[in-house]
């Protein structure tokens, strides 16, 4: 396959796809590979009965534990900045929450059983529940590995709550409500539909499938989706919330058998904010970022023509869907 671009109607934006880059020599940095952990680390400041910063002390939690995060990037107050013609600043409030997934610090998702991400599920959706009678915005993520930045193994992700909307959910929603006014259908219904059995699908359950998108950008991206248009997380039935569990481990074990490596990854969900006039045009749907290229110690970097121009995959995204989809 020549190189080309591939337009993302999701965020307005254009990747180029260059395939032939796959057989260039790899002299780079190469990631370090996870060493084995224990059960329980008692320098760890995740697991349960130890202590956190300051006072803190995580109770002995048996499954999911949340608590308000230590160093939140958000505050529940802000004063706005002096306001500027060109160097603009406005305020943002809001709260930020930890969200352990096991109290065993040896896990991830993909090694829990799938009655245990079940249990992580419904403490996104009850939390998101909760944090969207206050907040506009509610984004539920999880870092994963030292390769995203985590800073603590033990099996956790975030939930940010702010007053303000973000810039790439703004983005989202603008092309989605565009999309809708001219084409009749959410545009990520009308994706669903075209990749259900595509080339592109990984995994697919009865509420749920996971592809590498059309404009996939890391080498290994994907796309969970509902197969009923629904608009955002708290509104996803107890069907769907069981099925999903389902989905999220046999996608996230694809992962971690593609180079025999604890795949690491950062993963979102995305869906319609409090109060919005595009409701309609919304489908809930989780991105997952893995940063691997080549192998459990090769990633890929954006930089040079990718921070300059625009992103550049080396991989097209049905080699991709091929390699997850033969595990």
């Amino acid at each position: 396959m020549s190189p080309h671009r591939r337009y993302n109607p999701l965020t307005d934006e254009w990747v180029l796809v260059s395939p032939h880059r796959t057989a260039r020599p790899w002299l780079g940095a190469e990631e370090s590979v996870p060493e084995p952990r224990r059960t329980y680390d008692p320098d760890c400041t995740l697991c349960p009965g130890n202590s956190r910063a300051g006072c803190n002390r995580n109770p002995a939690y048996s499954d999911t534990y949340v608590f308000a995060n230590d160093f939140p990037a958000l505050l529940p107050k802000s004063e706005a900045p002096s306001e500027d013609r060109l160097f603009r600043a406005e305020a943002v409030r809001g709260e930020c929450r930890v969200v352990c997934f096991s109290p065993r610090h040896d896990l991830t998702l993909a090694d829990m059983a799938v009655p245990e991400i079940q249990a992580v599920v419904e403490t996104w959706h009850a939390q998101t529940l909760e944090l969207e009678s206050r907040w506009r915005w509610v984004q539920i993520f999880e870092n994963k590995g030292e390769a995203m930045g985590c800073s603590n193994p033990h099996p956790h992700g975030q939930i940010w709550a702010s007053d303000a909307i973000p810039t790439l959910v703004e983005r989202e929603e603008r092309s989605q409500a565009a999309w809708y006014e001219t084409q009749g259908i959410p545009l990520l219904t009308e994706v669903t539909a075209r990749e259900i059995d595509g080339p592109r699908a990984v995994a697919r359950t009865r509420e749920w499938i996971a592809l590498v998108p059309f404009w996939a950008v890391w080498p290994f991206e994907s796309l969970i989706l509902p197969t009923r248009q629904t608009p955002r997380f708290s509104a996803l039935d107890a069907d769907q919330r069981i099925d999903l569990a389902v989905l999220l481990q046999d996608l996230l074990t694809r992962y971690d058998r593609l180079f025999d490596t604890s795949f690491p990854y950062s993963m979102g969900w995305h869906g319609a904010p409090v109060g919005s006039r595009h409701e309609s045009a919304w489908t809930v749907h989780a991105h997952i970022y893995p940063p691997l290229l080549r192998s459990a110690t090769v990633r890929k970097f954006m930089v040079g023509y990718e921070l300059l121009a625009e992103p550049q995959r080396d991989l097209t995204p049905e080699d991709a869907a091929v390699r997850l989809r033969s595990l």
